[in-house]
């Protein structure tokens, strides 16, 4: 994070996609190879919210494919360690799906978070009927996804449907993970679609397309979103991630 983290410290509110479980347990993928059966089994170091929060992070989604990858202790032990950090968490896969949602403060304007997950998300009703609930209640809502397939950079039919139903719904933005790879920017009824930024902080560096990545910084008021930046980002392979200058 130490070079991006004065980038990260202009921000009210930081949100990033974690890709798995924060656990005690031993890793089972150190040393494993690609392609077997424990490679892509993920946990991170119990230190890690306590990281998140000390580099301006504080909320993340963990509404993905890897959050299961210790099973339900390791999805409760990640909430109890992001909870000790401060670090907000929505898409929580142990709960409903109407308890999913973080509901925030940002610069005093009240914000939710909603998550959509391929992986642990129900039915696609139950998160566009969130979303119009949070809006209907005054709140500025941000969906974050976890959907498509890796190292497309353009979404699938369905995936472009169901982002086009959060924006109908009420939703300010739309931002989304999982592909690895930066995916198309769409601007849809005025309202920003990412459909994945890409990589932030991970192992992957044999192109260019998987080592540099995308943050978004939305500047919004109560009236909606009044300007986007988009800042891109590479994962040097010590390890840090920088800003493209």
């Amino acid at each position: 994070f130490s070079c991006i983290d004065s980038t990260l410290a202009t921000s009210d509110l930081v949100v990033a996609n974690l890709e798995g479980p924060i656990t005690a347990s031993s890793s089972i993928s150190q040393g494993s190879l690609p392609g077997d059966g424990h490679n892509y089994t993920f946990t991170f170091a119990t230190t890690t919210g306590a990281l998140l929060a000390a580099h301006h992070i504080g909320a993340v989604s963990i509404g993905n494919n890897h959050i299961y990858n210790f099973d339900l202790f390791g999805v409760k032990e990640t909430e109890r360690y992001l909870d000790e950090a401060g670090v907000v968490h929505f898409g929580d896969p142990d709960k409903a799906e109407s308890d999913r949602v973080a509901r925030i403060s940002v610069g005093g304007i009240p914000v939710s978070l909603v998550n959509w997950s391929d992986w642990t998300s129900d039915k696609t009703d139950h998160t566009v009927a969130q979303v119009r609930e949070e809006v209907a209640a005054g709140r500025a809502v941000f969906v974050y996804t976890h959907w498509g397939v890796e190292y497309e950079t353009a979404p699938l039919p369905r995936v472009r449907a169901l982002a086009h139903s959060f924006i109908d719904a009420g939703a300010s933005a739309v931002i989304g993970s999982h592909p690895h790879v930066v995916g198309e920017h769409e601007v849809y009824n005025g309202k920003h679609i990412y459909y994945s930024l890409g990589n932030m902080i991970f192992d992957q560096y044999w192109t260019d397309a998987v080592d540099h990545g995308l943050m978004v910084r939305f500047v919004f008021s109560k009236d909606g979103v009044a300007r986007v930046e988009e800042i891109p980002i590479v994962l040097a392979r010590d390890r840090r991630t920088c800003r493209v200058e």
